[in-house]
C-alpha cells in the first residue's frame, strides 16, 4: 500500500508504519503531502512575495480592474492591472487606489502593451510607472525590445554590499514565439544601452549592470489565449522555450534563473496541473477571471462568458494592429462582432478609399456598423485625436486609405467599450476577448457553486484551480508508482475555500 502524509507528519507516518507491519501489511512507500503553494517554484513565491505560484493576468482597458488586483493580492496571488488601452491619468488614479489598498511593495503590477503606431504612449506609460513606483510590468504584444521597455528594466539597478544585484523593476514578458522570447532572455544590445545613457535616461552603473542581466527574469509562455494569440498548444510551445532558456542561461552564466510561466488554455485543474508538469514556475490565468465579479467587464458581458462553450471563440481583426492584419481571439457566441470585423478588413484590403465602395457596402457600413455617416464618424475621431496629437488630422486627411482604416478601427475599439459598459443596444457588436479556456472552465464548474456568475470571485476561481491541480497531481503521482488509481480521484469538484485552509492533498 501507499500512504501519504504532510510535510511535518513524520511521527504519524512512523506510527502507521509500525501498525501496518504488525498487521502483516506491506508498506510500499510514504509520500509527503502536496500543498497548492508548492505546485510551481518556491523561487517564484519568494521573489514575488506571494503565497501561490498563480498570476491573475492583465486584461486590457481595465477588465483586470483595481478591485480584481486588490482581491488577488489579498488572496496570495500576483496580479496585473489591465492598463493597456487606458489614458495615463486613469492608470495613475488606479495605481493610487491599489497602492492605498495593498501597498506599493506587494505582489502586483500593471500592463505595458506595445504600441508600434504610438510610441509616445509607451514612453508616457513607462514614465508613469517609474514615477509611481510600479515594480512589475507585464509586457504584451511586443515583437521585439523597445527603448522604453529596456529603460524600465534597467532603472534602479544597483549592487548591495556583497556585490549582489538588486533589481527594482521586474519585467514579465508575455511571449508565444521563440524568436520573440530570445531578446527578452538576453541582455539588451550594447548600442541601446549607450543610447539610453547618452540621453540621461539611465546611469552608467545601471547600464553596466543591465548588460549582465536578461531584460526579463520572468517569461510567460502564452499558448491559445484570449486576445492577441498565436493559438499554439502549450505542450508544444513550452518545451521549446524552456530549452531556449537553458541555453541562454548557460551562455551568459546568469547568477539568477529566468523563471518561466505558462498561460493560455488554463481553465481547469487538469490544465493547471499539466502546466506545472511541463515545468512552469507559475501559471497565469486570464479568460476565466474575466467572468469574475471583480472584472471590469459589464454584467451582461460576464453573463455571456458564463454561457460560452469550448468552441464558442473565433479570431477577429485587432483594433490596435488592424492594417497589419493581426487578429485577436474573441467570444463568438451571442455577438456578431467577429463577422463584421472581418468584413471590414476585407473591404479595407480591396479598396483604397471609401468612395470606391459599392452602394450596398456603403449602406451596410453606415447603417449596420457605424450607425452614422462615415464623415460623422471621422469627425469624432479627429476631435478625439487632436487632444493628444495636433498633427493627426492634417496627416491623415492626405491618405484616404488611412482615414478609412481609422474609422474601421474606431468600430473595433468601441466593440470592447460597449462590452465593458454593457450597452444593450450594441450587444451584437460586443468585442469580448476570450480563449477556449473559458468554455473548459464553464464545463468544469457546471452544477457547482461556481456556476452562477455571482459566485465567481477571483479568489474562489484561483483557489479551486490550484486545489484541484494538487488533486490531479497526486493522482498522477500514484499512477506513476504503479497504483491503480480510481477514476473519481482524478476529478475535483469546486467547493468554497477560505484562505486559512492549509491541509495538504493526501
Amino acid at each position: 500500500m501507499v500512504t501519504t502524509y504532510g510535510e511535518h507528519d513524520v511521527e504519524e507516518a512512523m506510527s502507521h508504519f509500525r501498525l501496518e507491519m504488525d498487521a502483516g501489511i506491506s508498506l510500499v512507500g510514504v509520500l509527503p503531502g502536496i500543498y497548492p503553494e508548492w505546485l510551481g517554484s518556491r523561487r517564484f513565491t519568494d521573489s514575488c512575495g506571494c503565497r501561490f505560484p498563480y498570476v491573475v493576468g492583465e486584461m486590457a482597458r481595465g477588465i483586470s480592474s483595481v478591485q480584481m488586483v486588490v482581491a488577488s493580492v489579498r488572496a496570495g496571488f500576483v496580479a496585473f492591472f489591465g492598463s493597456g488601452g487606458l489614458r495615463p491619468h486613469i492608470v495613475a488614479d488606479a495605481i493610487d487606489e491599489i497602492t492605498q489598498a495593498v501597498g506599493s511593495d506587494t505582489a502586483w503590477g500593471a500592463n505595458l502593451i506595445h504600441s508600434p503606431d504610438r510610441p509616445d504612449r509607451e514612453s508616457a506609460m513607462v514614465d508613469l510607472f517609474l514615477r509611481k513606483g510600479v515594480r512589475r510590468v507585464s509586457a504584451s504584444a511586443f515583437m521585439g525590445l523597445s527603448k522604453d521597455l529596456v529603460r524600465y528594466a534597467a532603472k534602479g539597478l544597483s549592487r548591495d554590499a556583497n556585490g549582489n544585484v538588486v533589481r527594482q523593476n521586474h519585467v514579465f514578458a508575455k511571449i508565444s514565439r521563440a524568436e520573440v522570447a530570445e531578446p527578452f532572455m538576453r541582455p539588451p544590445p550594447a548600442g541601446l544601452l549607450r543610447e539610453l545613457v547618452a540621453a540621461g535616461e539611465i546611469s552608467h552603473e545601471e547600464a553596466e549592470i543591465q548588460a549582465t542581466l536578461p531584460v526579463a527574469e520572468f517569461v510567460t509562455v502564452e499558448s491559445d489565449s484570449g486576445g492577441h494569440t498565436d493559438n499554439r498548444p502549450l505542450a508544444s510551445l513550452f518545451p521549446v522555450i524552456a530549452d531556449l532558456r537553458e541555453r541562454i542561461v548557460q551562455k551568459h552564466n546568469y547568477r539568477r534563473p529566468i523563471q518561466l510561466g505558462a498561460a493560455g488554455g488554463l481553465g481547469t485543474p487538469a490544465g493547471v496541473a499539466s502546466a506545472f508538469g511541463l515545468g512552469a514556475d507559475y501559471v497565469l490565468v486570464g479568460s476565466a477571471n474575466q467572468s469574475a465579479v471583480e472584472s471590469g467587464l459589464s454584467e451582461v458581458g460576464r453573463a455571456m462568458l458564463c454561457e460560452a462553450g469550448i468552441a464558442d471563440v473565433t479570431m477577429a481583426p485587432a483594433s490596435d494592429m488592424f492594417e497589419l492584419g493581426v487578429k485577436v481571439q474573441v467570444l463568438k457566441r451571442g455577438t456578431m462582432f467577429a463577422v463584421k470585423a472581418q468584413r471590414l478588413y476585407d473591404l479595407f484590403r480591396r479598396h483604397e478609399t471609401i468612395d470606391a465602395f459599392s452602394s450596398k457596402d456603403r449602406e451596410w457600413l453606415e447603417k449596420q456598423v457605424l450607425r452614422e455617416g462615415f464623415e460623422t464618424a471621422w469627425s469624432k475621431i479627429v476631435e478625439y485625436r487632436r487632444k493628444s496629437d495636433p498633427t493627426f488630422a492634417v496627416a491623415t486627411d492626405k491618405t484616404p486609405r488611412q482615414k478609412m482604416a481609422q474609422v474601421f478601427r474606431y468600430f473595433l475599439f468601441m466593440g470592447s467599450q460597449w462590452a465593458r459598459e454593457g450597452i444593450e443596444d450594441r450587444r451584437a457588436d460586443f468585442q469580448i476577448w476570450c480563449g477556449p479556456a473559458m468554455g473548459a472552465f464553464n464545463d468544469w464548474v457546471q452544477d457547482s457553486f461556481l456556476e452562477p456568475a455571482e459566485n465567481r470571485t477571483v479568489e474562489q476561481i484561483g483557489l479551486n484551480l490550484l486545489e484541484g491541480a494538487a488533486h490531479v497531481t497526486r493522482a498522477q503521482q500514484l499512477g506513476n508508482l504503479g497504483m491503480r488509481v480510481p477514476q473519481h480521484l482524478w476529478a475535483y469538484r469546486p467547493q468554497p475555500l477560505c484562505l486559512g485552509y492549509a491541509a495538504s492533498v493526501q
